[in-house]
């Protein structure tokens, strides 16, 4: 139950700082307020200004005078990587951090200090409470994976999540740019790839466009199904997350899941060879064109994992590698580490490769097809060390495939834990309950991915109107807020059927140690887009669940989780749990309604009930209005406003609206 809140006792930052503490009075902030920033913040403040600027149809200049009402970015060393101290005082709000991140995250708390009002153009000016904060990020990888190979998202979008990100202090960008129905990156070098293997409609062999997926249609470039981003859409992202202190790290999925790159490489082939060019056509081929292997992929694929043994795999890999690093290059960054996914290699692959049995008479180390995938990774690993690159992928990266009980088992791989790999692990689940546990112990660097809280594909509850995938459980905002990184089990309260589990499950499971402790290097949450066919149904899955991603990556193990007493431990989460639900509902979701141009983010259902002849309904967002109809009709801004319980005749329809008058889906009673 939410505890009821007065406006004053409201927590007034989000994601929750380090140290707050009130002072007296009030700063009023308005056009007339000046800038002045040290020259390692002169771009931190320069944002922030263009943002004051269109707030208040006026221009809000970084003129570095502090007469008046001033806003100050001074350098101060020793605070820490991204940490910073912030001073509300009626005359000036002081900013203080060691580094350019420090200062725009202070930026951040600011921004939600400042009435939600502000973004709808409504206000003139506005009061922030005075205060004094100290504030430090928990983790320093706190990311969230978007997915546009499956459906694509366009640059606008991709920009307007980048915006969402940074305001909640959001840090990595995971860029899912391929899949088995999709290449969604313009790579210059190799045109086919985006001529071919991001367009979907109506083929017969897959040579001018790949098939169909996820209801896209016959017709190439009618929808979410077809799209890319040209070079200059790609630089343009890069500089748009740099400014806002978020890295992007792309993914090129790869040994499976890779149906879109192989087609567009025989798309290639084909060219070349009817221009008589044998060599050039085979210098990026994907497959072997003679392998006979029978496989089929948990998507259904049987047609979508390249073939290691090729030398030409390697050659691909190089180009796409180092065009990519290019743009990073023109956008004035360095690229740091490529996502070269790993995951869900179907049994039955490379066992007929004419290419793979001849690599296994040439190579000691390659005994038979599950040895191929070390000797990928083996490869992929030195091409991204020559280039000061560091591997990330999958948790699959650090496994190895064996026989277990006469059953194929995927268990520790000790081969790659000392270069670096960072895994993102998303199993904890089928026996897998401690999978990322166990491979940070083991020394792997770990991004807890945990479906079980963090995917944000899974539908919100068991409702069967609800949209998203269930085969991993059900995610709602409250599974990542109450997230416990460094022990889930205890934040583990239901299955993947969304029934509650037992406790004595996680009694066997290995534990974090102080070592494996070290190795997390942060949370991450993937919205894969199955089911993401518009920008809307993207913004509804976002949001609010990223609230609770932010919260859980950014502020300290919270009291509550690390409270022995489990009553106590109920009682202290119940009180921050309503804290963070009245942050939620009655300053950042009024925010969310016209910031960045407006997210459509999910209005959760009412609950509601009948007793004793009376309907009873409540809303899990402090804020929301609850209107309901009496005559079985849809519920409307005019229809009236729930304020205690209501005789049941008829068929009664409750929804919840927000305060911009937009509503989500009703329930019925009767």
């Amino acid at each position: 139950m939410i505890k009821p809140l007065t406006d004053e006792q409201i927590p007034p930052i989000f994601p929750s700082p380090v140290l707050y503490q009130t002072q007296t009075g009030t700063f009023n902030l308005s056009a007339q307020v000046k800038l002045s920033a040290d020259a390692d913040f002169l771009q931190e403040a320069q944002l922030f200004a263009e943002e004051l600027s269109g707030l208040f149809g006026k221009t809000v200049s970084l003129n570095q005078t502090t007469a008046g009402p001033a806003i100050i970015f001074k350098k101060e060393n020793g605070l820490g990587t991204e940490a910073y101290k912030l001073s509300v005082s009626p005359q000036q709000i002081l900013i203080r951090a060691s580094d350019p991140a420090g200062a725009f995250y202070a930026v951040q708390s600011l921004k939600t200090m400042m009435p939600s009002a502000l973004w709808s153009g409504q206000l003139k000016s506005a009061k922030v409470l005075c205060a004094e904060v100290e504030d430090a990020p928990r983790f320093k990888f706190r990311g969230f994976m978007l997915e546009v190979a499956r459906n694509f998202q366009s640059k606008a979008e991709v920009l307007k999540v980048l915006d969402a990100m940074a305001l909640y202090k959001l840090n990595v960008l995971h860029f899912h740019l391929n899949d088995d129905e999709g290449w969604r990156l313009e790579i210059p070098a190799l045109p086919e790839l985006t001529k071919v293997g991001s367009q979907r409609g109506h083929t017969m062999d897959d040579k001018q466009n790949i098939l169909p997926s996820y209801g896209s249609g016959p017709f190439t470039g009618a929808n979410s199904g077809s799209g890319f981003y040209t070079k200059a859409d790609f630089i343009e992202i890069l500089k748009y997350a740099t400014r806002r202190h978020i890295r992007v790290i792309p993914e090129i999925e790869t040994p499976g899941h890779a149906r879109a790159a192989i087609k567009s490489m025989d798309a290639r082939y084909d060219r070349l060879m009817k221009l008589g060019q044998k060599a050039e056509a085979e210098e990026y081929l994907l497959r072997d064109r003679k392998d006979q292997s029978v496989y089929r992929s948990v998507q259904g694929w049987n047609d979508n994992v390249l073939n290691p043994a090729l030398p030409s795999v390697y050659h691909f890999m190089r180009k796409v590698v180092d065009e990519i690093a290019s743009m990073y290059k023109e956008a004035g960054l360095n690229l740091s580490t490529v996502h070269f996914g790993g995951d869900e290699v179907p049994a039955g692959v490379w066992g007929r490769s004419p290419a793979v049995a001849e690599l296994m008479k040439e190579d000691s180390t390659v005994k038979g097809p599950d040895d191929l995938w070390y000797y990928y990774f083996t490869k992929v690993n030195a091409l991204l060390k020559t280039r000061g690159l560091y591997l990330t992928g999958w948790e699959e990266i650090g496994l190895r495939k064996t026989q277990l009980d006469g059953q194929h088992k995927m268990i520790l791989n000790s081969t790659f834990v000392n270069d670096n790999f960072h895994t993102e692990v998303w199993n904890n689940v089928d026996g897998n309950e401690d999978l990322p546990y166990k491979m940070a112990n083991a020394g792997y660097k770990v991004t807890l991915t945990c479906v079980t809280h963090l995917y944000f594909d899974l539908a919100a509850t068991t409702d069967f109107e609800e949209p998203g995938q269930y085969w991993g459980g059900y995610v709602d905002t409250d599974k990542p807020f109450y997230f416990i990184p460094y022990d889930y089990y205890k934040s583990s309260r239901e299955d993947v059927n969304g029934h509650p589990v037992n406790p004595a499950i996680f009694a066997p499971k290995e534990r974090l140690t102080d070592f494996g402790k070290a190795n997390i290097i942060g949370i991450q949450a993937p919205l894969w887009s199955e089911t993401i066919k518009s920008p809307e149904r993207l913004e509804y899955m976002l949001l609010p669940k990223l609230l609770g991603l932010a919260e859980r990556a950014w502020a300290k193990d919270p009291s509550w989780a690390t409270e022995k007493d489990t009553l106590k431990s109920k009682q202290m989460y119940q009180e921050a749990w309503s804290a963070f639900a009245h942050v939620l509902g009655k300053r950042e979701l009024p925010r969310l309604n016209f910031y960045s141009g407006g997210f459509l983010y999910r209005i959760p259902t009412p609950g509601v009930v009948k007793e004793n002849g009376y309907a009873m309904a409540n809303t899990s967002y402090p804020g929301l209005l609850i209107r309901y109809t009496t005559n079985g009709t849809e519920p409307s801004a005019s229809s009236p406003v729930y304020q205690q319980p209501v005789p049941v005749k008829g068929v009664l329809k409750f929804a919840l609206f927000n305060s911009s008058g937009r509503q989500g889906r009703s329930v019925s009673l009767k």
